[in-house]
């Protein structure tokens, strides 16, 4: 039975997958024509572009854009009315970083 329940206990581990790349498997779906390295770019957009905005709500919605699209977006009604007026800003923080990992990724 003890090795029966560890067994279990195992595979239920192994079920749970690092958010970071459940996020990477989706963005990369959508980038694979564009760039040479789609999983280097989605890894780098995730770490870099996302983390450098401190909002958590635009940060969430800036992660699904990547997520559906593979590239830097954030659709207005994902973001609470009162933050709105904020997105272009956060496009502005994320501008260099999002830019380098498209176009100069690090292998």
């Amino acid at each position: 039975m003890t090795g029966t329940g560890a067994q279990a206990q195992t595979r239920s581990l192994l079920n749970v997958q690092d958010p970071r790349i459940e996020f990477i498997r989706q963005c990369t779906a959508h980038m694979a024509g564009r760039w040479t390295h789609p999983r280097a770019v989605c890894g780098c957009l995730h770490d870099h572009a996302a983390a450098a905005v401190p909002d958590s709500d635009l940060r969430e919605a800036l992660l699904r854009g990547m997520r559906e699209s593979g590239v830097p977006t954030i659709q207005s009604e994902w973001v609470p009315p009162a933050k709105q007026s904020q997105i272009s800003a956060t496009f502005t923080l994320i501008a260099k970083p999002a830019l380098q990992c498209m176009f100069d990724p690090a292998d």
